[in-house]
């Protein structure tokens, strides 16, 4: 009771007397190892002596760090009263850690074993960080991971699952991790101080470079289409009007079409005003047209490749892409307790089915599947999306993903062990020195070749392709399209012209 209500918490100093022989308090051990206790063994006489004992962790060693008699107390040890037992350990103990494949801060690869088979070897910034932690505190350790693969939250039932089931179980020593900071977990776990932070972001597949089949149509906006049938209808309606008041004979239009379709044209004699007119629509139409070549030419050797999703509300709005988020993740408790904003509406797609969850060991065939082809976007942590995209360039030669814009979600990432456990603060001493001294960033960048060649890669190329068929079939649509209206006007003329004939030679036979 007094352990779990924090009263035995390594800031608490605590005392303990006691007149019982020491073959009755071997018990004590495992309670008075972890806490920063020491232990006054009395004889119980009149004139009573004393020992002063502190149990060492991660052993059955109990030293003598003085003596108490009536008249003075005597230092038997170089160990202070209270010693910081957990500043350096005098025995080397071994220890359990647990961690779980988070590129790049632990990497995990299956390598040949020397007697056959194969091992699981830990990689990575967090293993560095967990050398120098053996290294300063004098232990030896192993890694193991967890059942389920997975960091692990508390259910709604109160178990706990993952690594951090683990360590609230105390099946491991430390969960290296890093652990994101969250509010539920505190109840359960401490943290260290922050190793990293980071924030999430959208790994997508890039589109191939593709040519708008109706690209003949984007040289110009819609409105400037509209703009030029508006206009040709209003110049045609002017000469309209300027012939019916100045002149006897009726305008030629034909030109004026033809102008914009740059088609040759005969021209009639033409009276000054009408000259005028249309040499300004030709000048017009001779500065629409070049603007209209040279735009296409452009949109013809610049090839686009698409990236959509720049922001979280994109995704939501793509109902064809499918979302991905790492399994029972901190990221995952938190919008699954979201009440509010577009995190809500995430909950709303995680409790109709369409989200789906993957472990970080099945982050390759991931990409190199369904993210590549574009039914799948996954949700991950920014530093760990560069590591992925790093390692599909190492094996393709080319940059075949994009990451969003757009970061949301930030955390802060720490180690974590056992509420009220001693150890978590002499690790955080050592993890702030390794920070403050900018190792840890050193130690992701040395491990993460090429992770800087796909950060931004461009959204259009040039190329000196030939257009095939795919790319221009627009024009020919239209042409089909146009051929067979005019065959239909021609048929309609026929037969129109055919029934006028006859009606003709019928009001002739009449008369």
């Amino acid at each position: 009771m007094a352990h779990s209500g924090g009263l035995l918490a390594w800031p608490t100093q605590l005392v303990a007397l006691t007149g019982l022989p020491k073959d009755r308090l071997r018990r004590l051990h495992s309670s008075f190892s972890h806490v920063n206790a020491v232990l006054i063994v009395s004889d119980g006489g009149v004139s009573p002596r004393c020992e002063v004992l502190v149990h060492l962790p991660y052993s059955e060693q109990v030293v003598q760090v003085a003596r108490w008699r009536p008249e003075r107390l005597t230092l038997s040890s170089s160990l202070p009263l209270f010693p910081d037992k957990f500043h350096r350990f005098q025995e080397q103990p071994f220890l359990r850690l647990t961690a779980e494949e988070f590129p790049p801060h632990v990497v995990l690869q299956r390598r040949a074993a020397s007697g056959g088979g194969t091992t699981l070897v830990f990689s990575g910034a967090m293993m560095s960080v967990l050398g120098v932690l053996a290294q300063s505190l004098n232990f030896s350790y192993e890694v193991v991971r967890a059942p389920d693969n997975s960091f692990g939250n508390r259910l709604a039932n109160g178990t706990v699952t993952g690594m951090v089931g683990m360590v609230v179980r105390k099946e491991v020593d430390l969960g290296l991790g890093p652990f994101g900071f969250t509010a539920e977990r505190t109840l359960i776990i401490d943290y260290t101080v922050p190793v990293v932070n980071d924030y999430l972001r959208i790994l997508a597949g890039r589109g191939r470079p593709e040519v708008d089949p109706w690209g003949f149509m984007l040289p110009l906006a819609p409105m400037v289409w509209v703009g030029l049938v508006v206009a040709l209808v209003v110049v045609m309606a002017i000469v309209l009007l300027l012939a019916r008041c100045v002149s006897i004979y009726p305008p030629a239009l034909a030109p004026y079409v033809r102008v914009l379709l740059q088609e040759n044209s005969w021209l009639p004699a033409l009276w000054g005003w009408e000259r005028l007119v249309l040499g300004g629509w030709m000048l017009a139409m001779l500065v629409v047209t070049q603007s209209y070549t040279g735009n296409l030419m452009s949109l013809l050797a610049v090839r686009y490749i698409p990236q959509p999703f720049q922001t979280l509300r994109a995704l939501l709005d793509d109902s064809a892409t499918t979302m991905v988020w790492e399994y029972d993740t901190a990221y995952v408790s938190t919008f699954r307790t979201t009440e509010i904003g577009i995190l809500r509406e995430v909950r709303e797609m995680d409790a109709a089915g369409q989200v789906q969850y993957v472990l970080a060991t099945e982050y390759p065939s991931l990409l190199r599947g369904d993210v590549r082809f574009g039914s799948h976007a996954f949700i991950g942590e920014d530093l760990t999306a560069k590591v992925l995209m790093a390692q599909q360039f190492s094996e393709t030669g080319s940059c075949d993903f994009y990451t969003s814009r757009e970061s949301f979600m930030p955390f802060l990432y720490c180690m974590i062990g056992a509420k009220h456990s001693p150890l978590v603060q002499s690790v955080s001493k050592r993890i702030t020195w390794i920070t403050e001294a900018g190792l840890y960033d050193h130690w992701m960048n040395s491990l993460s070749s090429n992770s800087t060649v796909c950060e931004r890669p461009p959204t259009k190329i040039t190329v000196r392709t030939p257009l095939s068929l795919g790319n221009v079939w627009g024009m020919f649509a239209i042409l089909v399209v146009g051929n067979a209206v005019s065959l239909l006007l021609f048929l309609v003329e026929v037969l129109a012209g055919h029934h006028l004939h006859s009606l003709l030679t019928a009001t002739s036979s009449w008369t």
